[in-house]
């Protein structure tokens, strides 16, 4: 069997060959589709899309240096994601009413299977997004039916978050039709879809009460060591896989920066949940209580372990940024895919991770690059989306064997 493509994994093929190819779809399918047939390759990569707006909802709520107006910004992009998300859901919905056995076949296709993790993840950043818009940076105090709705919202995220990441990997290891599978950066994707609520954990620890804070630190600690583990494995395969096969194709190479997300999005977890940390006496439990001091000693040694991993984030941060910029300034410069969107997610773990951080050590000099580091994520997402909707409406995507479930 052939290896199978997609938007950003590193699959054994050269850019002289993923060109022949492009060239052959277009001359198989130069006439016009209806929306019926084109909807039928709206696949889960689609919701990449939504795990980076969201993102950069949280990166404006976040940054450092606030601005009058800069709330409304976010809560504009807060707000457009929800609706997105509404919409390629229904697209969703419409692609599985009309093909079901095809949308069926993407949950063991080796390529597409890997961005229903996606899904999850938008879930994530549409919760964490409602934390920051309507409870940190809210009107205060936050009304009781909201602190309880994102209560209950965050249980079943973690829930939901390690049933998908275990079926997943389950689905993949014995239903798989392609052996070995290839490596591709959105193996990354199951992991992270565990390990973002402990950043979620993070940011609503602080304003629960405290019993439900317990629970809520508890959990994110568990969730983020697991999400974490599973990434770090497969930074390793990630590594492996450049050294094996070198870059990946041009298109494809926006994916190089999803394995920073691991490390940064960790370093937010850490710190925020340990800040989150109930006061002693206050009703949260034993645990608690036996342990006056913890928030105090935990807090420096979030710090030093975010130090301790932030630089092999950037590390990481650096190899993407160079791979890209080669093939941005090459020859034919870089195709679009919706691996494009994969310049936006990560990069909020490490711009989050950079503000955390500056806040922690108070340093004014860091705290002005995270800020940096959010006007470029604005441009670069919108750089992402106008570049998105061309390649729709030229057909370079949503189209017949140009995207991930490119080989049915």
């Amino acid at each position: 069997m052939s290896s199978a493509t997609n938007s950003i994994g590193p699959y054994p093929k050269t850019d002289i060959e993923q060109q022949t190819q492009d060239q052959r779809v277009q001359e198989q399918t130069s006439s016009k589709l209806s929306f019926r047939h084109r909807i039928k390759h709206f696949t889960f990569a689609w919701y990449l899309s939504t795990m980076s707006t969201g993102g950069l909802a949280i990166a404006l709520g976040e940054t450092p240096h606030q601005f009058l107006g800069l709330y409304h910004i976010g809560l504009t992009v807060y707000i457009l994601n929800v609706l997105l998300f509404l919409l390629l859901t229904l697209l969703t919905l419409l692609r599985l009413a009309l093909y079901p056995r095809h949308v069926l076949a993407s949950l063991t296709h080796p390529s597409e299977s890997l961005f229903i993790s996606a899904l999850p993840l938008s879930l994530s950043v549409l919760l964490a997004g409602l934390q920051i818009y309507t409870v940190t940076h809210g009107p205060s105090p936050a009304s009781p039916w909201l602190l309880n709705l994102l209560y209950t919202l965050y249980i079943i995220y973690t829930i939901l978050s390690l049933l998908t990441s275990t079926t997943h990997t389950y689905l993949l290891i014995a239903r798989s039709p392609l052996r070995p599978i290839p490596y591709t950066p959105a193996l990354f994707l199951p992991g992270y879809s565990a390990m973002l609520t402990g950043t979620v954990a993070s940011l609503i620890a602080s304003s629960q009460p405290p019993q439900r804070a317990a629970l809520v630190v508890l959990t994110g600690v568990a969730w983020q060591g697991f999400g974490w583990c599973v990434s770090f494995l497969a930074v390793g395969m990630y590594l492996k896989s450049l050294l094996d096969t070198g870059l990946p194709v041009k298109k494809m190479q926006p994916g190089m920066f999803i394995p920073v997300g691991a490390a940064a999005y960790s370093i937010v977890a850490l710190v925020g949940l340990a800040g989150g940390v109930p006061a002693a006496g206050g009703g949260a439990g034993g645990f608690f209580d036996k342990y006056p001091q913890m928030r105090d000693v935990l807090k420096p040694v979030a710090v030093f372990v975010g130090m301790f991993l932030y630089v092999f984030a950037f590390w990481l941060f650096a190899l993407a940024v160079v791979a890209n910029f080669q093939a941005v300034l090459s020859e034919g410069g870089m195709e679009f895919g919706l691996g494009w969107w994969a310049f936006v997610f990560p990069n909020v773990g490490f711009t989050l991770s950079t503000s955390v951080l500056g806040k922690e050590l108070e340093s004014e000099a860091i705290l002005w690059v995270a800020s940096g580091m959010t006007v470029l994520l604005v441009v670069i997402w919108i750089v992402s989306a106008v570049a998105c909707v061309r390649a729709v409406w030229n057909g370079s995507i949503v189209w017949p064997g140009r995207d991930e479930d490119k080989d049915r």
